[in-house]
This record gives C-alpha cells, structure tokens and sequence, in this order.
C-alpha cells in the first residue's frame, strides 16, 4: 500500500496535456481547501480589523520570498538542471549542491535583518492602523519570516520534481499549505485568535517543503552544504535571476502598495480585496499555472535544441487552451459573483454587506483573468529562451501604470461624485460604505491588461506567427462567453423564485443551474464555430486523462 501510494505520487508525467490536467486536478484540489480556509477565516473573523492585520502582516515576509527565493525558482533552475543533465549526475549533484548553500546563507540572513527591521517599514506601510494594530502586524510578519525560509526550500526540491517530470508531488505540495492553515484556524484559532492562524502558516508552508524530500532522496539529489561556493554557477543563476528577482519583486510591490491604500480605507477594506483576489485566482491557478509549468521544462528543451519551429508551436497550442478556459471562467465569475462569494464566504461574521462589496471587487479583479494566466505563459517562454531583461522592462512599466492609474483612481473616487455614482450602481453595491476600496481592482486589471498586452507584442516581435495563430481562439472564445455571461444572466432571474435565495443551498443552486445552462449555450456556440479547442478537450476528457495523446507536436514527449 505505502509503495503504491508513493508510486503514484512520484510517477512521472511525460505529456501536456497529461501534466496540465494533473496539475489542473490538483490546483483544483487546492483551491476547495483554499476556500475552506477563506471561509473558516471569514466565518471566525469576517471583514474585521484582526483579519485586516493578518493580510497586512504578510506583505514583508512575501516580498523576501518572490525576491531571495527567486534564486531558487523553477523557471531559472529547470533550465540548469537540464543542461547539467547533458553532463551526468554528478555534474547535476554539484550544480544542486552549490546552489542549496549559497540560498540558505541568503534567505537566512535576509530574514534575520528582516526581524529587526520590519516595525520601521511596518510604520512607513500601514499608516491606518491604530498602534495595537500596527504591534500586532509586526508581531505576525516576525512570525511568518519562516515561511519564506520553508517555502524558499520548497522552490528548490519543486525544480528537481519538475525538472524530472513529477507534477504530481509538485502540485500536491500546495495541499498541505492551505491545510495547515485550516487546522491553526479550527484548533487553534479559538484559543489564540488569529496567531493561531499564523501558526498554521507555518505548519502549511513546513509541510510543503518535506512531501518533496523523499522522490529527491530517491533520485540522489538531496542537497549538501559545501564548504566553499562555485561562484561561476552562482554567477549565471545571479544573472539569470537578477532580471526575475527584480520583475517579482516590482510585482510585489503593487500588491503591497494596494494593501497600504486599503489600510487607509474602511475597516474591513484589506480583507474584502484580499478575499476578492484569492478567489479571482482560481482561473490563473487551475489554467494559467496548471498549463504554464506543463510547457514550461518543454519549451526549455525546445529552445535548447535550436527547434523555434516546436518552440512556437509549443506556446501557440498552450495559449489557445489557456484562452479557451479562462474567458468563459471570467464570464461566469463576473455574472455569478454574488452567489460565488456568498457560497464560499457568507457565513458566520462575514455579512451581506461584506458579501455585496467582495462580490463587487471580484468582478473587477475577473476582468484582468486570461491576460494574467497569459502572462505566466509569456514570461516562462522568456525565461526558457533566456530573454529575462524584456519581462523585466515590461514589468516596470507596467506597474508604474498599475500605480499612478490606482492612486489616480482613488482620489478621483472621492472626488467626483458622478464617477462614483456611476461605478457602485454599475456594481450594485451604491448603498453600501466603503466602496473606495473597488478602486484598487479595478486599477490591479488595468495595469495587468496593459501588462499582458506588452508582452503578447514583445513575444509575437521575438518569436514570429504566434498571434495569428491563436487570434481565431480568442474572437472564438470572446463570442462564446458572451453568450454564456447573457444567459446565465438571464438564468439567474429564471430560477431565483424557484429557490430560497435567502439560504447557502438555495443561492448555490440559483448560481448552479444558471451556470449550467449559460455553459450549455457557450458549448452550443463554440461547437457552431467549430472550436478546434472544445474538440480537443472533449476528446481529453472523453478518455482517461493519464492516456490522453500530446496535443503538441512534438514526438520525443509523447
């Protein structure tokens, strides 16, 4: 039974489509315990001033782990792994090794100043705080400062796993994440509040860490402390990263300047738009990574072996998937925000209002879904190509624009009237207080439309034939969910008098059969146009996914 259990854990996954759907399963998997763990945290806490610092306290310890982890990132290690690969085993240990002692001297130095340091920064970012508010921030982000450290390890042994093919222990590592944090909220959340939560977080992030030890102990790659570095590996993951690290971290950097002006907002205001943005993941984390890191060690190999043909071809089949799911996912998000959020969050102290104006936020995040997961895509194939400058460039403008649009919008929004009649009736959400705080997703998709639209240009510019490949996807697709948003539209009015919209089951079951019929019609529309897509995925699913053929065209994958 063990062997069994470790057998399919540790399979190897050799296809697209095969990998994509397992991470997909996972993702999928990961997201029903992420929101368990929202709903647990809004039920016990709600929209509150505790839950408002908890988000907040995670800035700082965030920030170190997309910048000092990085180092340690799939999209920059994979790449090495395979080229060392070409030189044996033991020229893959060394590379492991060297790369394990220098991350840890890194991250464990970086999070100690990080301790003393963090009441100053903590100070400058959430000025809206009261000062046990803000002492209680610090006191969560000094805790969470292991997270980066765990995760940072993490990132190392998911490098091994994917660079090996073996996505099912890699996807199954976000699990244990989110169930660590649904324990400390059930077990320990009731006697010591919200540090029992971060207790959790720890627990999570720990455990993230070791389900990856074993398959790297069985392939002999478990890593050593050196005493001395080789800096001229050192050196070229530094170059390679550098651009990355600075591209996450400006990234980062957004988050945390929304996070500071909703600090400033209602109470109550960082949690609505950190529910908001956890729950619009769900298109990036089932369809935009799940295909991303499938393509990812592919395309890798492609670029290494000079075959642009196959290279291309690689990103052209994963991006016309990534559309065909994600822009009936916004359709549907967008129409159904209400009895998603209600559904997954309206219990306990998380109340109507809280419910309106989450609900409201969510739909603005969903307008930015398929440039996001496309975005993903983009920057990989940059990286597997070792173009790292260009997502970096884009990135920083981008985010300036994500900036001054988001401030810009903010003091416009308390400004005009008019303006701001015009968006919360347009949300639903007029009679409501609060409403400020909508600003800051609407600002977040702006600046991440404009961000995946430069970098559909800069890749189409680099690598030739990849839009008009996958434009009849996206009218395809655009048409399509049109269709499916009015119907469920139209659904939802349909069988509201059927259900007692008052309770969870009943606005499940409106929002439900809604769904269903406005996907009824998207099917029926897209099979009119011929969608070379929905052809594709039904034959996916009409077999058993891990028989399923390559959808790419490349034979020494099959």
């Amino acid at each position: 039974m063990v062997r069994r259990i470790f057998e399919f854990f540790y399979k190897e996954t050799s296809t697209l489509h095969k990998a994509a759907y397992l991470l997909g399963f996972f993702a999928i998997l990961s997201q029903v315990l992420a929101f368990l763990r929202d709903r647990l945290l809004a039920h016990v806490f709600g929209a509150s001033s505790a839950l408002d610092t908890y988000y907040a306290a995670f800035r700082i310890p965030d920030f170190l782990f997309v910048t000092i982890a990085s180092v340690v990132s799939i999209s920059v290690i994979v790449p090495f792994i395979v080229e060392k690969e070409r030189e044996g085993h033991e020229a893959v240990r060394a590379f492991v090794d060297n790369i394990f002692t220098f991350f840890s001297f890194l991250i464990i130095v970086s999070c100690g100043l990080a301790f003393f340091l963090i009441p100053e920064f903590s100070g400058i970012l959430f000025k809206g705080f009261s000062g046990a508010e803000l002492t209680k921030v610090i006191l969560l982000s000094r805790i969470f400062l292991l997270s980066p450290i765990f995760l940072g390890f993490s990132n190392l042994f998911g490098s091994l796993t994917q660079a090996y093919n073996r996505f099912t222990i890699y996807a199954f590592a976000p699990l244990l994440y989110n169930l660590g944090i649904i324990l400390g909220t059930i077990f320990l959340a009731p006697q010591y509040g919200i540090m029992g939560v971060a207790i959790g977080v720890i627990i999570g992030s720990l455990m993230h860490a070791l389900v990856q030890i074993p398959f790297v102990l069985r392939i002999g790659l478990f890593p050593r402390f050196r005493s001395k570095f080789d800096w001229g590996s050192i050196k070229k993951v530094a170059t390679l990263s550098f651009p990355r690290t600075l591209t996450l971290s400006i990234n980062h950097i957004a988050t945390i300047f929304l996070v500071s002006l909703a600090s400033l907002m209602a109470v109550g205001s960082i949690s609505v738009f950190s529910f908001a943005l956890n729950i619009q993941s769900i298109p990036l984390t089932i369809i935009g990574v799940s295909y991303s890191l499938a393509a990812f060690p592919t395309l890798s190999r492609h670029f290494a072996d000079n075959n642009m043909k196959a290279f291309v071809e690689q990103m052209v089949t994963t991006a016309r998937h990534i559309i065909f799911w994600s822009i009936p996912l916004t359709a549907l998000f967008i129409v159904l925000r209400a009895q998603v959020v209600r559904v997954l969050l309206g219990t306990g102290h998380f109340d109507w209002s809280d419910t309106r104006l989450t609900a409201a936020a969510l739909a603005l995040f969903a307008l930015s879904a398929v440039f996001q997961s496309l975005m993903l895509l983009f920057v990989r194939a940059f990286y597997s190509a070792g173009h790292t400058k260009k997502p970096f460039l884009i990135n920083l403008l981008s985010t300036g624009i994500l900036i001054l649009c988001t401030y810009g919008l903010v003091k416009y929004f308390y400004y005009s009237d008019t303006f701001r009649y015009f968006i919360s009736a347009l949300l639903k959400v007029e009679d409501l207080p609060g409403t400020a705080v909508l600003m800051l997703p609407l600002g977040y998709s702006i600046g991440t439309i404009i961000n995946g639209v430069i970098h559909w240009i800069g890749f189409e510019k680099d690598f030739g034939g990849f839009s008009k490949e996958v434009s009849r996807t996206l009218f395809q697709s655009i048409g399509a969910s049109v269709i499916l948003g009015y119907v469920s539209y139209l659904g939802l009015n349909l069988f509201a008098p059927l259900f007692h919209t008052d309770s969870l089951i009943g606005i499940f079951l409106q929002g439900f059969f809604a769904g269903i019929l406005g996907i009824v019609a998207g099917i029926v529309v897209l099979l009119l146009l011929k969608s070379k897509e929905l052809e594709e995925a039904a034959a996916a699913i009409h077999s058993k996914f891990w028989k399923t053929k390559i959808i790419a065209t490349d034979p020494e994958i099959v």
